[in-house]
C-alpha cells in the first residue's frame, strides 16, 4: 500500500538547544559551588572552633603533657578533648558535697565584688536557663508587627517578665519578653516586651528561624537542600527548554 500524497510528513525530533561552551562552564561552576560551598564553610567553622579551643587550653597544660613535645607536629582537637574531660570532671565534683561547698564559697567571694557580681549572676542565670533543659526560653517562634504597621518580623519568645516589671508596664494585658534577631547575624538584635495578644506564634523551631534569618529569606523552612539536585540543574534547564520548544510546534493537519 503506497502512502497518500497528502499524508502529513513525519515530525522531526526537536533538536536539543545549544547552550554553548561558556554556558556549560557556567552551569558546571554553579553546580560545583552549590555542592562544595556549604561543605567548605562548615569545615572552616569547625576547624576555627577546634583551633580556638586548642589555643585557650594549651597555656594551662604543662609542657610535659603536650603532644607537640613528643611529636614533630601538633595534634588538632587535643585541647577540645582536654576541655571536654575537664568540664565533665568539674561537673562531677560540683555534684558532690565537697564540690558544692567550694562552689558556694566561690560564689560568695564573687558576690562581694560590686563590678563582678552583676556580670557573674547574669551569666549564671543565662547558662542555667539555656543548658538546664527546664526553661522555655527561645523554644517558641512568633511574629510581631515591627518596625512599622504592616511589616512583620520573626522573634524568639522568651519568658514572661517578673512582677516588678509587669506592674510597671502600661495596661492590664499580660506581656511577654521577646528577642528579635538581626539578619544575617542572629546573635545581635533587639530585646523588648510585647503584649501577648500582639504575638502570632508560628510552627517553627528556633533552628529553622535562625536559618531563615541568616539566609535573609532565601532558605525557607521545610526546604531541605539536596546536593544531588544541584548536580542536575543544567539537565533540568535543558529539559525545560525542550518542553517549551515542543509546545510551540504546530499540530499536524488531519487527513481527510
Amino acid at each position: 500500500m503506497t502512502p497518500r500524497d497528502d499524508a502529513p510528513a513525519p515530525l522531526d525530533p526537536v533538536p536539543e538547544p545549544h547552550t554553548g561552551l561558556m554556558g556549560r562552564f557556567r552551569n558546571y561552576f554553579l553546580t560545583g559551588l552549590v555542592v562544595t560551598g556549604p561543605i567548605a564553610i562548615t569545615l572552616y567553622l569547625v576547624w576555627w572552633f577546634v583551633t580556638w579551643v586548642d589555643g585557650v587550653v594549651r597555656p594551662f597544660v604543662p609542657l610535659a603533657y603536650r603532644p607537640e613535645t613528643y611529636l614533630p607536629y601538633g595534634v588538632p582537637g587535643w585541647g577540645l578533648i582536654v576541655a571536654f574531660f575537664t568540664l565533665t570532671l568539674v561537673g562531677f565534683l560540683a555534684a558532690n558535697l565537697i564540690g558544692r561547698t567550694l562552689v558556694d564559697v566561690g560564689e560568695t567571694f564573687l558576690g562581694r565584688i560590686p563590678a563582678v557580681r552583676a556580670i557573674y549572676r547574669g551569666l549564671k542565670q543565662v547558662f542555667e536557663t539555656l543548658f538546664s533543659g527546664k526553661g522555655s526560653s527561645f523554644r517558641k517562634v512568633g511574629l510581631v508587627e515591627f518596625p512599622s504597621p504592616g511589616m512583620w518580623s520573626i522573634v524568639l519568645i522568651s519568658q514572661s517578665p517578673n512582677e516588678d516589671i509587669s506592674r510597671s508596664l502600661p495596661g492590664q494585658e499580660e506581656h511577654v519578653s521577646v528577642f528579635l534577631p538581626c539578619s544575617p547575624n542572629p546573635t545581635t538584635g533587639f530585646f523588648f516586651y510585647v503584649p501577648k495578644s500582639k504575638i502570632i506564634e508560628v510552627d517553627l523551631t528556633a533552628e529553622d528561624a535562625a536559618t531563615l534569618i541568616m539566609s535573609a529569606g532565601v532558605v525557607q523552612p521545610g526546604s531541605t537542600p539536596d546536593p544531588k539536585k544541584a548536580a542536575a540543574l543544567a539537565g533540568m534547564a535543558n529539559a525545560a527548554r525542550i518542553a517549551n520548544a515542543s509546545t510551540l510546534r504546530p499540530e499536524p493537519a488531519k487527513a481527510e
